[in-house]
């Protein structure tokens, strides 16, 4: 089934400067796209607001955030005047805040940043692995690099066995048109005859895709020398090595205990931590009408 979205960016933000990173990032795609972005604050149930039992002090504090949301809008209307930019305030569990808006909302992805300090508590931990896997839609965590002037110049795109892996090289597709962006396609060198074969043969109908889209890309190989780690480290030290402003990868789901966990790839990605923003899509959403990411 494919989904229709509304053409709206989430982003939720606790006003930590990780948050405003987040914000920027989200505000710089919507630019490009023409999308609109909601900022969404969350006032979590085990926060300051569940301290206030009186409905006056309650209220002021509820009317202190919105001034702060109202002054947070007018200073991204400076530097982006055409984006139209919605607020929300909500009060609730955050993960459960932020993917059950998205999903009821219709959003196009959610642009979150990764260590918010209040609201957004530790987004690094739980929080963020859960928002990933429950969400339908993409996820970009932001991390400690702000978005360059010309928004994601270098994607890298990893690439393996699985199934789920090729699923990403359309959404690679769209951004790199928006962006002009290069493309670095990776994969792990191996020793086994077999592997690398079958290797070879993934990147060769990767490339096949990207040549027909009329993509700007390059291959590299990752070799034990040089990149000696799992294939998550090395792929988060070729991001800062060659300075990426984007890593895509899939978050390939599995069941663990009562809830869906991050398989062990995505968790090093996404929770390690490193400079790079890093795009999350769900494995199990591939009904999404991809060419019209964002747009």
């Amino acid at each position: 089934m494919n989904r229709t979205t509304n053409n709206n960016i989430l982003v939720p933000t606790d006003f930590s400067d990780v948050a405003r990173n987040a914000m920027t990032h989200a505000l710089k795609i919507a630019d490009v796209y023409n999308n609109e972005i909601t900022l969404l604050n969350i006032q979590d149930e085990g926060g300051i607001f569940g301290f206030f039992n009186d409905k006056e002090k309650l209220d002021l504090l509820k009317e202190a955030v919105d001034m702060k949301m109202d002054k947070l809008i007018d200073e991204c209307k400076k530097n982006f005047p055409n984006v139209k930019i919605n607020k929300k305030i909500v009060y609730g569990n955050v993960y459960r805040q932020i993917t059950e808006i998205a999903e009821e909302g219709n959003f196009d992805s959610i642009v979150m940043g990764t260590n918010g300090a209040s609201g957004l508590e530790q987004i690094i931990g739980s929080n963020a692995s859960r928002v990933i896997n429950y969400a339908t839609i993409p996820v970009v965590v932001v991390k400690e690099r702000p978005m360059v002037n010309n928004g994601y110049e270098k994607i890298v795109l990893p690439i393996d066995l699985s199934r789920e892996s090729r699923q990403k090289v359309k959404w690679a597709v769209s951004l790199a048109k928006k962006f002009n962006s290069t493309i670095h396609l990776i994969y792990e060198n191996s020793s086994s005859e077999e592997y690398q074969n079958r290797i070879f043969a993934v990147v060769n109908q990767t490339q096949d895709l990207l040549e027909k889209s009329g993509a700007n890309y390059i291959v590299r190989g990752l070799d034990d020398e040089a990149y000696p780690d799992s294939f998550a480290m090395d792929t988060l030290a070729y991001a800062d090595e060659i300075e990426a402003d984007l890593i895509m990868i899939m978050t390939q789901q599995e069941k663990g205990f009562s809830e869906f966990l991050l398989g062990s790839y995505a968790q090093q990605i996404v929770n390690y931590h490193g400079k790079v923003p890093v795009m999350c899509i769900n494995s199990g959403d591939t009904g999404v009408i991809i060419d019209g990411v964002f747009s």
